[in-house]
């Protein structure tokens, strides 16, 4: 019913959600009790929930999940250096939960896509919505303790080391995703 180009597109979706899950479940597990593990909390829980949707639609699609090494995010640490402080992984998120739902958005408007795999992206879309909206609120939250400006310039580093990720992704999987990804 799908490729093996568009098989490993989902399957790469997919790792990407568990990696994203298991580290805000350590996350969430080690922050003290407050609004930002809060959110936090459910944030892990959503992850969880698009991995499962992919192994899902992988499945109702006929095909196993691809198992692959890496995920998108396991470069950000090569390209941006290891964050430091909770404002820093807040702000590394909201640049990767962006590229996130974007990309989403692209997959979404791809000519013949199938319809199961449409209506996961739909559904996960949601979520990214409320994730992009909880991270901006707790940055903004985070201004008096670390001051807007210092903010905006960890974002904006964080924002060039997404571009060089994103692109250096595109060079190496070119022939897996085709127009998807440069749409």
């Amino acid at each position: 019913m799908i490729s093996e180009n568009e098989r490993w597109v989902l399957s790469f979706y997919r790792t990407s959600e568990i990696s994203g899950s298991l580290f805000f479940g350590r996350l969430a597990r080690s922050l003290k009790a407050g609004p930002i593990q809060h959110d936090m909390t459910k944030h892990y829980a959503d992850e969880a929930m698009h991995a499962w949707y992919w192994t899902d639609c992988l499945n109702k699609l006929g095909v196993e999940p691809l198992e692959l090494g890496n995920a998108y995010q396991d470069q950000y640490l090569a390209a941006a250096g290891m964050p430091v402080n909770i404002m820093e992984i807040l702000a590394i998120t909201q640049v990767f939960e962006r590229r996130v739902i974007n990309q989403y958005a692209v997959h979404g408007r791809t000519h013949g896509i199938h319809k199961l795999v449409k209506s996961t992206i739909d559904r996960i879309v949601e979520d990214e919505k409320w994730h992009i909206k909880w991270i901006r609120d707790a940055l903004k939250n985070m201004e008096s303790e670390y001051g807007k400006d210092t903010i905006d310039d960890t974002v904006e580093r964080f924002l060039q080391a997404d571009r060089e990720v994103y692109e250096k992704t595109v060079r190496e999987h070119q022939e897996r995703v085709g127009e998807l990804i440069l749409k």
